[in-house]
């Protein structure tokens, strides 16, 4: 009988732990890459989608989750935007490419996945920065989600911590 391996699971090769993506990661990353391409060239959804349905990376995605990021994202631009920039220290339109595409997930991520904990969400954010991000890009976007997980996760955050 042959056991899948969980999504996210670490390796140990040659003494060095490697860790795998999951699905999902993998999601979040193309869909970073689609709306990075969206905010320096343009483009429709369906036009960045079909790009990137054409690299190799894509059929590792979860790729229902893939295109409802997209397209939630591309969707609900001006509302993501709006929550986003009551969080910010300057106006949106001055964030990085990067930055504003990572926030711009994981807002909609808090608002249309509700079963993701917040902080999973955040977690994920502060990682896709820290590998497309600048220096210190990932400190900036934990700041910021922690600020709108507390205006879009209120009843979440009201429930007693798990120990």
């Amino acid at each position: 009988m042959t056991q899948k391996m969980p999504a996210a699971q670490t390796e140990i090769r040659a003494g060095q732990k490697i860790k795998r993506k999951g699905r999902r990661r993998r999601s979040r990353e193309l869909a970073l890459q689609g709306l990075y391409q969206w905010f320096v060239a343009g483009g429709t959804i369906q036009a960045i989608t079909e790009q990137l349905h054409e690299t190799k990376e894509f059929l590792k995605t979860d790729q229902e989750y893939f295109s409802d990021l997209l397209r939630g994202v591309l969707t609900n631009l001006t509302e993501l935007e709006k929550h986003i920039q009551v969080c910010l220290d300057r106006p949106f339109k001055e964030l990085s490419p990067i930055e504003a595409s990572i926030l711009l997930l994981s807002a909609h991520e808090f608002t249309s996945y509700p079963g993701i904990p917040y902080r999973a969400i955040i977690n994920e954010a502060v990682e896709l920065a820290k590998s497309y991000g600048g220096a210190d890009g990932h400190k900036y976007v934990n700041g910021v989600l922690d600020k709108l997980a507390k205006q879009l996760r209120v009843e979440e955050l009201a429930l007693p911590a798990k120990s």
